[in-house]
């Protein structure tokens, strides 16, 4: 097998099965349409298809239907007549592979990021920071490489903060200025991630890719489901959080080229969230990722309402498109169907249009990828029913599913290991011993450790009975040279012992 099938072409009465090849699967994909059209069941779809062909898929379930993915499905009158229409032989309802993840670890697995994983571009977007803010934000980052501290959870970023808040004066000169207001700015941003839950996600164990890529002994592949029903209301987090996932992949798998399928299918669904309000840098960023990692394997498939959410840079890199139905009430419905049509490789026995406003609930304007690329002109398609459950599952059912999952004694347990919090602590305990010891004692450490280095500056600089080599240089040059050219001799050696300091 090598292709997926998506449904039955009906623009006219011969028009046959359409089919989603499987090497073009990394070429990416756009789902798009209204509420209640039907885009869910395309996608289970497509995860479905995609895992028959032992290809890992990772995609967030954003109303908990997706979910349905786990169990297999039941048979009903409208499942039977559309087998029927299509004509699919073989058809079999069962469950798939599937890995439950949630950030808070409470519908699936723990999903942990170090905060140096997640770096201060995308975490500044978390936190909503300024362009001022973010510069701090780098700093912090740039001091705790220099001083070579582990930033791994939240509680290691705010030691770090409260470090350039205490050491501001000499930060500012090396690095760049550092306002407390900034400082005090990125402190109340982390105290409201903290408020909603999202430090659970700054931690250990951090999630390994390889976990995400898996397969079974039959060969199929993995599909991991993200639970995204709460994390939707966080939009900042849920966006950044799926782009941190997709740049990890870009900047962890090696090079690979064209292959006979994806190595993994990423699906973002909701995507205009990733471009609402987003930086040029990080629309930049995007636009690179998803252009270049096709090239490691990976397709990406953006799912949302309309088309033009998706920046026009981007959705030219989208070979395989799947438009359900959209409603023209609007100016804006309008401009959609318009913008719709315009992307489709036209068909002339179809009005496309016309035929947008038109679709039922389980019908699509397909157009993929065929033979050496060249996208198929857009057929009308009925879209074939996934063998599993099309709907939500109960908690027990899904506790089920999470038992048997082979990556739970991995991920379920946190861990705390000394990091930047840890190591400022120490050492701000051993300053305030040090503080604390009784005056003998600090006498005789002092004398222990620097009695050598007192030696080396007293035959330097000398003492009040004895000439140091520094003082007999200086009245040496002082009587053998007189004029200007001695004077700035003597400002030269004097500079160069003692204008380096910082």
């Amino acid at each position: 097998m090598n292709s997926i099938l998506v449904g039955k072409a009906v623009t006219t009465p011969d028009s046959g099965n359409v089919q989603l090849l499987a090497k073009y699967g990394n070429r990416h994909g756009l789902v798009a349409g209204a509420t209640g059209t039907g885009k869910t069941v395309t996608l289970m779809t497509l995860a479905e298809g995609f895992s028959k062909l032992g290809v890992p898929v990772f995609m967030a379930d954003v109303k908990g239907d997706v979910a349905g993915l786990a169990l297999a499905g039941t048979p009903n009158d409208k499942i039977t007549q559309r087998i029927a229409e299509i004509g699919i032989e073989g058809y079999v309802q069962q469950a798939n592979p599937v890995i439950f993840w949630d950030i808070w670890g409470q519908k699936g697995h723990p999903i942990r990021a170090t905060v140096s994983e997640m770096g201060p571009l995308l975490l500044s977007r978390i936190l909503e920071l300024n362009d001022t803010q973010s510069g701090v934000l780098d700093i912090v980052f740039k001091l705790a490489d220099d001083r070579g501290l582990l930033l791994l959870d939240l509680e290691d970023l705010r030691a770090l903060l409260n470090l350039v808040a205490a050491e501001r004066k000499d930060i500012s000169t090396q690095y760049g200025l550092v306002s407390t207001q900034s400082v005090g700015a990125i402190q109340r941003a982390l105290l409201r991630i903290e408020q909603e839950g999202g430090d659970r996600f700054f931690g250990e164990p951090a999630l390994d890719l390889a976990d995400l890529m898996r397969t079974q002994v039959d060969g199929r592949g993995i599909i991991n489901i993200l639970a995204a029903d709460q994390l939707i209301l966080k939009p900042r987090l849920y966006s950044t959080f799926l782009l941190w996932l997709l740049s990890e992949l870009f900047e962890q798998l090696p090079e690979v080229g064209d292959l006979d399928k994806p190595k993994l299918v990423f699906v973002f669904d909701e995507a205009h969230l990733l471009f609402d309000d987003a930086p040029a840098a990080l629309k930049q960023r995007v636009e690179q990722v998803v252009r270049i990692i096709r090239s490691k394997g990976v397709g990406v498939y953006f799912c949302s309402q309309f088309p033009d959410d998706v920046p026009d840079d981007i959705l030219g890199q989208l070979g395989n498109r799947f438009q359900h139905a959209l409603r023209a009430f609007t100016p804006r419905d309008q401009k959609a169907v318009k913008t719709a049509a315009e992307t489709f490789v036209a068909n002339p026995n179809l009005d496309v249009a016309e035929a947008i406003s038109q679709l039922g609930v389980g019908e699509a304007l397909v157009s993929t990828l065929q033979d050496k690329g060249i996208p198929m002109p857009v057929e009308r398609t009925l879209i074939a029913p996934p063998g599993c459950r099309m709907g939500a599952i109960t908690d027990a059912e899904r506790m089920q599913v999470r038992a048997g999952s082979p990556v739970g004694l991995k991920y379920d347990e946190a861990v705390d290991r000394d990091s930047a919090a840890e190591m400022l602590a120490k050492k701000a305990e051993a300053a305030s011993a040090s503080a604390d010891a009784p005056p003998a004692k600090k006498v005789e450490a002092e004398e222990a450790e620097g009695g050598f280095t007192q030696a080396i500056k007293d035959a330097v600089f000398g003492t009040k009975r004895r000439q140091g080599m520094v003082e007999t240089m200086a009245k040496q040059t002082a009587r053998t040279v007189g004029n200007q050219v001695g004077r700035q001799i003597l400002r030269g050696v004097l500079g160069g012992l003692f204008g380096n300091r910082r």
